[in-house]
């Protein structure tokens, strides 16, 4: 990564191969980088998310840039397929906070 990088940056402003394409699941060499997340059944979907919130830290902190880049991308394009298919999830009312 290039010194030129402001620190107080996103993670995604960081990583010089993140280019923000949520929806993305092939690289530009039109190569496959997983299951397309509307392929998957809800406990596939499930599972592979868990397997990324399981590897996070250790990806964020020791992980080539490509590889964080790869692992942000994976993880925002399950994520939006999860909220797109459960957008009235049941909130836990000791997660929220007074306003």
């Amino acid at each position: 990564m290039t010194e030129s990088v402001r620190r107080d940056a996103s993670p995604e402003q960081r990583v010089t191969e993140w280019d923000g394409d949520h929806a993305r699941t092939q690289d530009v060499d039109g190569e496959l980088l997983g299951v397309d997340p509307a392929d998957l059944g809800d406990e596939d979907l499930i599972r592979e998310m868990q397997s990324l919130h399981r590897t996070r830290l250790d990806t964020l902190r020791h992980a080539t840039d490509s590889a964080l880049a790869n692992h942000l991308r994976r993880t925002a394009e399950l994520e939006t397929e999860y909220l797109a298919r459960h957008p009235g999830r049941e909130v836990d009312p000791s997660r929220l906070r007074d306003a």
